[in-house]
C-alpha cells in the first residue's frame, strides 16, 4: 500500500518540506495526539507554527507517544511556505515554543518523505532504577525505582527471544489495531544495559503496537522478581491475546530515542 503523502502547506506547489527531530518532557503532555481540551505534543507544536506563519499547519509524527512518555528523538514531518528554510524554522520555533520541547535538529527531505510512512525503524528505551538514589527528584521522574532484586539473567534471555518477527498480540491494548492487523513486528535488537543502580531496556523494531514497550518491561520485571514464570515472555509470544500479559511498566520513564528513515530522503545536512 502507497502510503499517503504529507498534507500540503498553506501554499501548496510553493512549500519546503522539513523533518523536525524533536525532545520533550512528556510529563505536562496528554500524550502526542492533539486533543480538544488537552494539552499535547502535537497541539503545542502546531500552535506554535501558526504563530510563526499565520497558518494551520499539520504536524505529522513518526510514532503516537502516550501520555507521560518523553522523547529524545521524536520525528516529525511539516510542509511550509518555502521561505522558511530549516535552520530558520527551527531557530524559530525554539523561541516560541515552551521549554518542555526542543528542535534539537532540522532536515530539509523530499516531498515523499512522511514521518510516520517512510520510518525504518523505531529505538526506544525504558530506565529502571535500583538504588536508593532512584528516588531523588532529579530521578524520579524519569525512572521506574524498583525495591525487588532482579536476576539480570532472565531479563537477558527475555530480551533475546524478542529479536526477530513476532505477533505481539499478547503485549498490545486490545482493540486498539484493527481487526486485519496480524500485530507483527520486527525487531532489530532488544537488550538491557547496567550500570550502577540502573539498569536500561533498548529495543528497536520496524513498527511498535499501543504500549507494547511498557508491556514488555512490566512482564520482564514480574518475571525477573520471580513473581511469575521465568519464560513468560517466550510464553506469551505464542499467544493469541493479551490475557496473560503482565501490567504495563509506567509511563514515565520510557523514552523514544531515535527514528530512522532512508539516507536518500534527505535532501541536506541538518540543521543543527
Amino acid at each position: 500500500m502507497t502510503p499517503p503523502p504529507s498534507p500540503p502547506g498553506p501554499e501548496a506547489g510553493a512549500t519546503r518540506t522539513i523533518q523536525l527531530v524533536l525532545h520533550y518532557d512528556g510529563s505536562g503532555f496528554s500524550g502526542w495526539q492533539r486533543q480538544l481540551d488537552e494539552p499535547t505534543v502535537q497541539g503545542t507544536l502546531e500552535e506554535a507554527i501558526a504563530k510563526l506563519t499565520q497558518h494551520h499547519v499539520t504536524v505529522i509524527g513518526a510514532g503516537r507517544t502516550d501520555a507521560g512518555v518523553h522523547a529524545r528523538g521524536q520525528a516529525a514531518g511539516v510542509r511550509v511556505s518555502r521561505k522558511w528554510t530549516a535552520p530558520a524554522l527551527r531557530k524559530a520555533l525554539n523561541a516560541t515554543l515552551p521549554g518542555s520541547v526542543w528542535v534539537a535538529a532540522a532536515h530539509e527531505m523530499k516531498d515523499d518523505f512522511h514521518a510516520r510512512y517512510s520510518a525504518l525503524s523505531r529505538l526506544y528505551s525504558y530506565r529502571i532504577g535500583l538504588d536508593e538514589e532512584a528516588r531523588s527528584p532529579f530521578r524520579r521522574p524519569y525512572e521506574w525505582a524498583v525495591d525487588r532484586e532482579l536476576d539480570v539473567g532472565i531479563l537477558e534471555s527475555s530480551a533475546a527471544a524478542i529479536h526477530g518477527e513476532h505477533a505481539f498480540l499478547a503485549f498490545a491494548v486490545k482493540g486498539t489495531a484493527p481487526d486485519t492487523d496480524d500485530h507483527r513486528c520486527n525487531v532489530h535488537s532488544a537488550a538491557w544495559r547496567s550500570r550502577p543502580g540502573r539498569l536500561t531496556f533498548e529495543i528497536e523494531a520496524n513498527r511498535f503496537l499501543h504500549h507494547m514497550v511498557r508491556y514488555l518491561v512490566g512482564t520482564m520485571v514480574q518475571a525477573a522478581t520471580g513473581r511469575r514464570e521465568a519464560d513468560a515472555i517466550q510464553r506469551l509470544l505464542v499467544a493469541g491475546d493479551n490475557r496473560e500479559v503482565s501490567p504495563p511498566a509506567p509511563a514515565h520513564a520510557l523514552f523514544l530515542e531515535q527514528v530512522r528513515y532512508p539516507s536518500d530522503l534527505y535532501l541536506e545536512e541538518s540543521a543543527t
